[in-house]
């Protein structure tokens, strides 16, 4: 049994694990205890055979508002380089399953962060992104100058990063940092339902569909062409390739056996 405090989860339904970051008194700050428990939550999803998509979540004045900030003021630089606070973060990248962020409210600092490891967003039209942290003489650290600059290019990232402005859900789609935009009561079971579509795909094809994609963030094209084709090749000699393959030819549903 976990004893987590920081976080709910529930039984898997229609092969999703879900997350909901859950202090709200300070609108799901995240502290260094929070984190541990989403990557861990995370970690045993990915080990269940059970799951196949992963949801986050907070609730609707808050996804996370940002780093929790007492557990920081008094540090050194040393004492900050010791805690090494952002190992959790790249744990979270080592997760294959596909993760889908559920954003309502606030997604500052560390949240906008945390929103931004996850693959897909769907956010209720009250979320509100940002990277604040210059507003307390610091900068964004797990990652925000570099996963928002690429998400939404140079001139938008220098400016929210620069000044600390908020911008909306509408905003955020328009620039692709988001997926879908949907009213606050619908939120939720906007990014469920896409979580269940996804899960009912073959799932080693999805998975090295994530892990293709993410790959062209840090090879050139004809590196990432070629990454591409080798998990290409690699399908073939999967049991659900054939099986879907067969299902299409034969024009009835596949049933996958994730091997």
């Amino acid at each position: 049994m976990n004893n987590w405090t920081c976080i709910l989860t529930s039984e898997p339904q229609q092969g999703i694990g879900v997350i909901q970051i859950n202090r709200p008194q300070v609108l799901n700050a995240l502290s260094l205890q929070t984190m541990t428990e989403i990557v861990e939550a995370m970690e045993q999803f990915e080990q269940s055979e059970d799951i196949r998509c992963i949801v986050i979540h907070g609730n609707e004045k808050a996804f996370a508002a940002g780093a929790d900030i007492k557990e920081m003021s008094g540090a050194g630089s040393m004492q900050m380089l010791e805690r090494d606070q952002f190992a959790k973060w790249e744990r979270i990248r080592a997760i294959k399953k596909p993760i889908i962020g559920a954003i309502s409210g606030f997604a500052l600092g560390g949240g906008c962060e945390l929103a931004m490891n996850c693959d897909m967003l769907i956010a209720s039209e009250s979320a509100q992104f940002g990277q604040p942290e210059i507003n307390i003489g610091v900068m964004p650290g797990a990652g925000g100058t570099q996963r928002l600059t690429r998400a939404i290019g140079k001139v938008r990232a220098m400016e929210i990063a620069l000044t600390g402005r908020m911008i909306s859900a509408r905003e955020a789609w328009r620039c692709g940092l988001v997926n879908k935009v949907v009213p606050v009561e619908s939120y939720f079971q906007e990014a469920m339902a896409l979580a269940a579509e996804i899960a009912a795909k073959a799932p080693i094809a999805v998975k090295l569909i994530k892990e293709s994609i993410l790959k062209s963030f840090s090879t050139t094209l004809e590196g990432g062409l070629e990454y591409e084709r080798k998990n290409f090749y690699l399908l073939f000699s999967s049991d659900d390739q054939k099986e879907g393959m067969n299902a299409f030819i034969e024009k009835r549903k596949p049933t996958w056996r994730n091997s």
